[in-house]
């Protein structure tokens, strides 16, 4: 009898012995599947940002017959090397030059518009109406309009998850970019200028907003004729021209450009 109950207490043993390791072998093949697939998922996310600016690349040429020239695959290769293998927070804005040096557009003169804290009311303007160009309607604007990228330290991918927020560094990879267009857009702005600014807020003319510290100190009398600015507004309220932050945008302008603005209320039917 006593033999009997040592059996089954032995098989009950070798049972729970066997289910344990079948347990743990079940949480190390999920665990295996888990780091795959998550690793698939980051793969994929450098492969769809690829199609992304692939395709919007090719969709402008396709509406610019003058831009016929780019080859997109070329410029794809050419802004991975910026910044894939690089700490996201430590990709200056020089990483960059290779990129801008590869899409030469020749400006628009006359037309060009810059913009501050008006992105959406900006773009839905000159979607009505051809008379402007912001950097968003330049092909390296428009590819890269909305996107999110960054590589990390001894990595050969792309990511567009796990990426650091705009402000949590100086040398953010996505920032760095459009300060880098940003800059080269206001170096090529020539004729009579143009600048949509947001009434609304405290400061129209932001100290450390990109058209303040990069776009407005890159403007060159030689090329430049005029800046003129349109102080958006809501319609009975907001800034007015008169605006002490307009009156330091006219100090950091050079004197030979001649400076004016005017102020729309934002449900004008013209804009």
């Amino acid at each position: 009898m006593e033999n009997e109950r040592f059996t089954i207490k032995r098989r009950k043993t070798r049972c729970c012995l066997i289910m344990g390791l079948c347990a743990l072998i079940l949480l190390v093949i999920l665990a295996i599947s888990l780091w795959v697939a998550f690793s698939h998922k980051q793969y994929n996310s450098g492969d769809s940002l690829k199609e992304t600016i692939i395709s919007r690349c090719q969709t402008f040429i396709q509406n610019n017959r003058t831009s016929s020239a780019y080859d997109c695959q070329k410029i794809w290769t050419v802004f991975e090397q910026a910044f894939v293998g690089k700490d996201p927070c430590n990709v200056p804005t020089d990483a960059y030059d290779s990129l801008i040096n590869t899409i030469i557009q020749d400006p628009i003169c006359n037309k060009m518009l810059f913009w501050s804290k008006t992105k959406h009311i900006v773009h839905e303007f000159t979607e009505k109406r051809n008379c402007f160009q912001t950097l968003e309607d330049t092909l390296l604007g428009y590819i890269m309009d909305g996107l999110t990228w960054c590589g990390k330290e001894g990595s050969n991918e792309t990511f567009t998850t796990g990426c650091p927020s705009w402000n949590d560094c100086v040398n953010h990879t996505v920032k760095s970019f459009w300060n880098r267009a940003s800059a080269a857009f206001a170096e090529a702005a020539c004729g009579d200028v143009s600048a949509m600014l947001n009434g609304s807020i405290a400061t129209p003319f932001t100290p450390t907003s990109i058209f303040a510290s990069i776009e407005v100190k890159r403007f060159n009398a030689d090329k430049m004729r005029s800046l003129t600015v349109f102080l958006v507004t809501q319609e009975n309220d907001g800034k007015s021209c008169d605006d002490p932050s307009l009156k330091n945008l006219q100090k950091e302008l050079d004197p030979k450009l001649k400076y004016s603005c005017v102020s729309v209320a934002k449900s004008s039917p013209s804009h």
